[in-house]
């Protein structure tokens, strides 16, 4: 977490008050992510408190448009939070932060590992593979 929240620690106290084009990008970015991953994260929740779903997949509300809005929110999150540090005057070498949550959260503990484990315990899982963007939103194929 350290490590992940280097550009904050480094670029905000650099200039604290500084309030440009780059702060409201970022705070976009931010907002976007926030919303992505905690609806994403409600919709789960929802979704498993229902007994009648044991098993299936879900793939209405943000699940339609991408198979891990939670995690994409978090990934928004981060580099909103990049965006911000190098509005206040943060290095630009910061980037490396949010580069590594989104490698980690695309290709070794988020989305990879995940969706192993759902295409074994899911059968329906492979054709919403078919039909829904795995990182990214996007408008389902059909």
């Amino acid at each position: 977490m350290w490590i992940i929240s280097l550009p904050l620690q480094i670029g905000i106290p650099q200039n604290p008050g500084v309030v440009n084009a780059f702060t409201f990008a970022g705070s976009a970015v931010w907002l976007i992510g926030f919303f992505f991953e905690s609806v994403g994260d409600w919709q789960m929740a929802r979704f498993k408190s229902n007994p009648d779903n044991k098993g299936q997949v879900l793939n209405t509300g943000l699940w339609r448009y991408t198979r891990h809005p939670n995690y994409f929110g978090d990934f928004c999150v981060w580099w909103g939070f990049w965006i911000i540090s190098i509005s206040a005057g943060g290095p630009y070498w910061t980037i490396l932060s949010p580069i590594v949550m989104s490698i980690f959260l695309m290709y070794v503990s988020g989305v990879t590992l995940l969706e192993k484990d759902l295409k074994e315990s899911k059968p329906k899982y492979e054709e919403y593979i078919q039909r829904t963007n795995a990182f990214f939103p996007g408008l389902p194929q059909t």
